[in-house]
């Protein structure tokens, strides 16, 4: 059935309630006058008037055969052929023949005197049927019917899914997001129904959101106690130490101080990195974008992070083309790169080599940085960008870092329309590789 509007539904049913009555009263007059022909000033038609005549004749005809039994069975069957009743009276009002006892079923009356050479033999009262009665009654019960059907169609098409409306709104308030709403071919609470169902969605959307973030918060605060009760443990214990004076020598001093500085350097950094986290996470600025050469920033990074291969005696290659200009954060992009290039380090083992590579695709600025350090299992590559996920079980903080560099990373590089991904390299070691779009000439 095609899509009704409220409007046309309710044309419908007033056509409905108007139509069926009418039907009803027509089939009903027909019925008993077969005749399509219904005039409110005519008390009765054609037929009936013949029979009246008729009646009329007879009873005048045959006065004198009043009294006879078989004459009266005659008259009644002529009688209740041509639907009449009569009442026949002496012209003492004595009753002589009575072919009726109901009286309130006849429409009217007609009275007239039976004369002969002037004497009055009697009576004659004529019942006329009430011709409109059983129509009028069957109009009515089409009134009803029309009303039953309206209120039955009326209840499938609007009724019925309103309530199945309401029911699901109470479902999706008491937390169950599997609710089918209901349909209707009525145009309205069509569109009401497609309404409601972009909104559960989007609420549904909206909570799951909500449950990640939640469950993702606790991990935070969680992992993030974690981390800083490590290092102030350690902090706490060595200056105690100083303080107890355990550390008597200049070298023991001078090691306990270096410990300190470390562990606060680390604190620092993890503090560092947990705030450019929660501001990538809200970031809702517009970048700070400008022509960058991408080798440029890389070389500065290496610059950068040098002296810790140094102590390694890690060997940082480089291969970076040139004209591979995008339009990106400097301060963003560079702090990427850093935290791609010190993972890489922290992760190459010592006397590694660490390959850095940079060209143009077509559209695209395509970096790599690759180590030789023992690459990810099947589990980190699937869980390497998570914030504070990192491989050792043991969280040691030599070596796994604060778990959220690759994150910011992946974050910046997606912010200016690119991509980071993580792989193990053939011929060994991890393989980080992205890209970012070239900067329109």
């Amino acid at each position: 059935m095609k899509a009704l509007r409220i409007r046309t539904f309710t044309i419908l049913c007033l056509i409905m309630i108007t139509l069926v009555p009418w039907v009803f009263f027509v089939a009903a007059h027909f019925l008993e006058t077969h005749s399509l022909k219904i005039g409110s000033n005519q008390p009765y038609d054609k037929n009936l008037q013949w029979h009246l005549n008729e009646a009329v004749h007879r009873i005048e005809a045959d006065s004198d055969q009043w009294r006879d039994p078989n004459w009266q069975s005659r008259l009644h069957n002529e009688l209740r052929q041509s639907k009449l009743d009569v009442v026949i009276l002496s012209d003492s009002d004595e009753e002589i023949y009575r072919s009726t006892e109901r009286e309130g079923g006849l429409r009217s009356t007609e009275r007239f005197s039976v004369i002969e050479n002037g004497h009055l033999l009697g009576r004659v009262i004529l019942y006329l049927p009430k011709s409109n009665t059983l129509p009028m009654i069957s109009a009515f019960a089409g009134l009803l019917l029309a009303f039953f059907i309206v209120g039955v169609e009326m209840r499938r098409f609007l009724l019925k899914p309103l309530e199945k409306m309401s029911r699901a709104a109470r479902q999706i308030a008491s937390g169950d997001w599997e609710v089918r709403l209901p349909k209707s071919r009525i145009t309205e609470i069509a569109e009401v129904g497609d309404g409601f169902d972009v909104m559960v969605k989007g609420l549904r959307t909206s909570y799951q959101k909500q449950v990640k973030l939640e469950e993702e918060r606790r991990f935070v605060i969680s992992a993030v106690a974690h981390d800083l009760r490590t290092p102030l443990f350690a902090l706490r214990g060595y200056l105690d130490g100083l303080e107890q004076g355990i550390a008597q020598t200049p070298e023991k001093i001078s090691k306990y101080v270096a410990v300190c500085k470390e562990k606060s350097a680390q604190l620092d950094r993890l503090v560092e990195d947990l705030f450019t986290f929660t501001k990538m996470e809200h970031w809702d600025r517009q970048l700070n974008q400008a022509p960058i050469d991408l080798p440029l920033v890389l070389q500065k990074s290496i610059d950068s992070l040098t002296p810790s291969a140094g102590h390694k005696s890690i060997v940082i290659k480089s291969h970076l083309a040139a004209d591979c200009i995008v339009s990106a954060d400097e301060h963003l992009l560079e702090r990427a790169m850093n935290n791609l290039l010190d993972n890489a380090v922290r992760h190459s083992p010592p006397g590694g080599t660490i390959d850095v590579q940079c060209n143009k695709e077509e559209d695209k600025i395509t970096f790599m940085i690759r180590d030789h350090g023992p690459g990810f299992t099947a589990e980190e590559l699937k869980r390497v960008f998570e914030p504070l996920y990192r491989g050792e079980a043991s969280r040691n903080r030599s070596t796994g870092g604060s778990g959220l560099g690759l994150t910011i990373s992946q974050r910046i590089i997606r912010q200016h329309g690119g991509e980071l991904t993580a792989s193990n390299d053939p011929h060994g070691g991890a393989r980080l590789t992205g890209w970012i779009p070239a900067a329109e000439a």
